[in-house]
């Protein structure tokens, strides 16, 4: 017979596991673009077009100060396709599910592509990556915390793409960031993604420096080494790691809010 400790494990971890999750598809202006099919597109040859980065699975980063932090772990593989939309169209990240206990903030970056080629670039290295959406913590919220927020909405996600932005290619990273186990130093887990978009129609704006990944996210930072029944009790406020959001940017196209 199965000791109830060890059927309580099981029962834990397939939990947590089932908790995870990926980037299924992006949406723009009614079309449907799919991701990188995690555990299918491995097995299918030759590889099919897809207009995200290769993802290894539907878990986070395991290492957030390395390079599995730029566009998640799976070698930052360049993807096929690219898709093409206008500054200041409106994107939606499609995840495959997300779990009601991996609460922490939802955040897109902008990377704009060396040479405009993305398919030559992977953006691991120097201050690239400009944060043009975040949500991270409102107690006055329905849900409070923004990656509940997506779940509620069906595992979606939209972010409006800054108005006055220069044409060209860019790497455009969605991420959320799950800080149910971050009370433990390299507990918070990361789930980025990076579509490559070419922006046809636009401004005369281009992005600013931002910041590295990896380099920017660090072990110690009070937004990355967190515990959730703290902010939940209103014993410490939440400060979300990456800097703030960019003048340039819209407003948030899913709900007000820090």
């Amino acid at each position: 017979m199965t000791p109830l400790s060890t059927v309580a494990l099981v029962v834990g971890l397939a939990s947590l596991v089932s908790g995870h999750g990926f980037l299924k598809s992006i949406t723009v202006d009614g079309k449907n673009y799919l991701a990188w099919q995690v555990g299918q597109d491995n097995y299918v040859n030759p590889p099919p077009v897809r207009y995200a980065r290769q993802l290894a699975n539907n878990g986070p980063v395991p290492d957030f100060t390395t390079n599995d932090i730029t566009c998640g772990a799976g070698g930052n593989i360049p993807a096929q396709g690219i898709i093409e939309l206008k500054a200041g169209d409106k994107v939606t990240f499609n995840w495959d599910q997300w779990g009601s206990s991996h609460s922490g903030p939802v955040f897109t970056y902008l990377a704009k592509c060396a040479n405009n080629d993305c398919k030559t670039f992977k953006g691991d290295t120097g201050n690239v990556w400009v944060k043009i959406e975040q949500l991270s913590y409102n107690p006055q919220g329905h849900p409070p915390w923004a990656s509940d927020l997506l779940r509620e909405q069906g595992a979606k996600w939209s972010v409006t793409i800054p108005p006055k932005l220069a044409p060209g290619e860019y790497l455009l990273r969605h991420e959320i960031l799950g800080l149910h186990v971050a009370g433990t130093r390299m507990g918070a887990q990361f789930y980025p993604s990076c579509t490559q978009i070419r922006v046809t129609q636009g401004g005369t704006t281009q992005l600013p420096a931002g910041i590295a990944l990896p380099g920017a996210y660090k072990p110690e930072d009070p937004g990355i080494l967190a515990e959730l029944w703290r902010i939940q009790q209103g014993q410490t406020q939440y400060v979300a790691p990456g800097g703030p959001v960019w003048s340039e940017a819209a407003p948030n196209a899913n709900r007000a809010g820090p």
